[in-house]
């Protein structure tokens, strides 16, 4: 269920009952050989399938993240860290006003983590109020499948290229791990790291990304019951 299919009589009815929203954070950026909107499509799906299971209504997502990094690669489109900060908080204050008391964040961008300690300001200021941050590349459950295959999770890689991501030129095999030393200018990014990808498998079997795709989930599922 998504607040854009509701008109305001409906989420008014909703909160009589209910007080949980889903919130996607994402961003558009470079992906490699995948959609700009890779950060944004892949919580969505997920915060759409923890909606089906659940009941519980998502927000229109954040399209827009912290990515200045990626700023010389064609269609990434970066937001200042204090607007960004300033947009999640705004977000959450206006729910808040209206009743709603507690939150999962599906969150599809490293560069947004700033945020988490906005929020938890925000929490010292509403003491009611619950919110649970999910990185869904991160999670420990991720994790442990993608080790039960051999594999590590890099940027733009297998861990990001999901069937439903439309996915064009894609090549066969693996890159080499990049690490960079330092921080890096958007130029200096691109001539770092080239196709975008960080390394690793470009992708995988599907029956790996369903695994992924079932434990994210799994989490959000048990994130939704507090």
């Amino acid at each position: 269920m998504n607040l854009s299919d509701m008109n305001w009589m409906e989420v008014a009815e909703y909160l009589s009952k209910e007080d949980r929203i889903l919130l996607v954070l994402g961003a558009t950026e470079q992906h490699g050989y995948l959609s700009v909107m890779t950060d944004v499509a892949i919580p969505l799906a997920l915060a759409n399938s923890a909606s089906e299971a659940t009941g519980v209504i998502v927000a229109p997502p954040l399209n827009f993240g912290v990515s200045p990094y990626f700023l010389d690669y064609p269609g990434t489109i970066s937001l200042r860290t204090s607007t960004f900060l300033d947009a999640v908080e705004d977000i959450l204050r206006s729910l808040h006003q209206q009743g709603f008391r507690r939150f999962v964040i599906v969150n599809g961008h490293g560069g947004n983590d700033a945020a988490r300690g906005r929020i938890t300001e925000l929490s010292n200021e509403f003491k009611r109020i619950k919110v649970a941050w999910y990185s869904w590349w991160i999670a420990p459950s991720v994790t442990e499948v993608a080790e039960k295959h051999g594999l590590r999770s890099h940027h733009a890689a297998w861990i990001e290229a999901f069937p439903f991501i439309h996915v064009r030129g894609m090549p066969e095999g693996t890159k080499e791990t990049l690490y960079a030393k330092t921080l890096l200018s958007s130029r200096e990014t691109r001539d770092f790291a080239g196709d975008g990808v960080y390394g690793g498998p470009y992708k995988v079997e599907k029956e790996i990304m369903d695994e992924v795709y079932a434990a994210a989930l799994n989490d959000i599922l048990d994130l939704l019951r507090f």
